[in-house]
C-alpha cells in the first residue's frame, strides 16, 4: 500500500507519496495561499491528489489547530487560515476518494514521526516541543500520542508563564510561547535594532559576539527554561525533543540543557534534551503513520 501525506504549514503544503515500510518515493511542496482561506487549502490539498489517483491506499494530514483525532475535524485554528474551525478533513476528503484519512495536530504528527523514525526511535515515552512562530507540543506516552478529553492535550505554548504579561495570539496574556517562541526573540532583536533580525541572522558566527545579542539570547533561553522546568516536575520524561529551525544550533541546545539541569532537582537531571532529527520530514512520516493506523483499523 502507498500512504499520500500532507503537512500544512502557513506558507507551505509539503506532500508525500509514501509506502507502507515509510519510504518516502515522492515529495515536494506546494503554497498554502492561506489568505484565501480553508477552502481553498482543501481545494489545493484535492488537486494534488487528483493527480496520484489510483497511486495510493490512504491519506494522513498535519495541519496547525487542535484537532479532534477521533473524527478528523479541525475544532479551532488560528487566524492564519481564516475559516479552518470547523472544518470536516477526514468526512470531505472520504467522501471523494474512498480511502481512509486520518487527520491530526501538526506537532502531534511531528512528535509521531520523530517517536518511530527520529530522535524518540526506542523511547516508550518523551516530549516533544516545536518554536517557531508559537511553541507547539505533543505527549508522547507508553507508545503513542496522548491527547486528552478533547484531543487538546500539549498546548505547551499556552502555558500561563508571566501572569497578566504580554498578549499572546489566542487572546490571552503570559503564555509561555509569547516569550519562548522564535519570533518573541526576532521581535525584541529586531527592536533592539530597529530592524527585523531573522534567526538565521541573529545566530550568524558574527552576530553571536554583540552584547545586545548576547544578552537577548541569554533572557530568551531562560525563557525557554522556565517552561522546560515545569514541565520537567509534571511529567519527570526521559526525554525531550527540541524541534523547529531555530533548533538546529547545538550552540542552543547546550546552552538550555546547561540551564535546564541547574534549575530542576535532583531526581530530574536525567532528562535528555535533544534535537529533532527528522527536520521537514517528521510531519508528513508522521501523518503517513496515523493514516496506516487507520487503515490497518478499518482493515480488521
Amino acid at each position: 500500500m502507498n500512504i499520500m501525506a500532507f503537512d500544512i504549514g502557513g506558507t507551505a503544503i509539503k506532500y508525500g507519496l509514501i509506502d507502507e515500510d515509510f519510504n518516502i518515493i515522492v515529495a515536494d511542496e506546494m503554497p498554502t495561499n492561506a489568505f484565501y482561506g480553508a477552502q481553498a487549502v482543501v481545494k489545493s490539498i484535492e488537486k494534488k491528489l487528483d493527480e496520484y489517483v489510483g497511486q495510493f491506499d490512504a491519506i494522513g494530514i498535519s495541519t496547525a489547530g487542535q484537532v479532534d483525532f477521533a473524527t478528523g475535524i479541525i475544532v479551532y485554528g488560528s487566524d492564519n487560515i481564516p475559516g479552518c474551525s470547523g472544518l470536516d478533513f477526514r468526512g470531505i476528503l472520504e467522501e471523494k476518494y474512498g480511502v481512509p484519512v486520518a487527520v491530526d495536530n501538526d506537532v502531534n504528527c511531528a512528535g509521531m514521526g520523530e517517536a518511530h523514525f527520529g530522535a524518540g526511535k526506542g523511547e516508550d515515552s518523551f516530549l516533544c516541543l516545536t518554536y517557531g512562530t508559537g511553541v507547539g507540543g505533543c505527549i508522547y506516552w507508553n507508545g503513542d500520542v496522548y491527547r486528552g478529553a478533547k484531543s487538546a492535550a500539549g498546548e505547551f505554548g499556552h502555558m500561563a508563564t508571566h501572569a497578566g504579561g504580554r498578549e499572546c495570539t489566542c487572546g490571552r496574556k503570559g503564555c509561555y510561547e509569547a516569550y519562548a517562541s522564535c519570533r518573541a526573540l526576532t521581535d525584541v532583536v529586531s527592536e533592539r535594532f530597529d530592524r527585523y533580525m531573522s534567526g538565521r541572522e541573529i545566530f550568524k558566527e558574527e552576530n553571536l559576539k554583540n552584547p545586545i545579542i548576547i544578552e537577548e539570547l541569554d533572557i530568551w533561553e531562560n525563557e525557554i527554561v522556565n517552561g522546560l522546568v515545569s514541565l520537567c516536575y509534571i511529567f519527570n520524561p526521559t526525554l525531550i525533543v527540541m524541534g523547529g529551525g531555530i533548533m538546529s544550533e547545538d550552540l542552543l541546545i547546550g546552552h538550555i540543557r546547561e540551564k535546564l539541569y541547574k534549575r530542576v532537582g535532583v531526581n530530574y537531571q536525567g532528562v535528555r534534551v535533544e534535537k529533532a532529527q527528522l527536520r521537514n520530514k517528521a510531519g508528513l512520516l508522521g501523518a503517513a503513520y496515523i493514516a496506516k493506523e487507520r487503515f490497518d483499523n478499518i482493515s480488521k
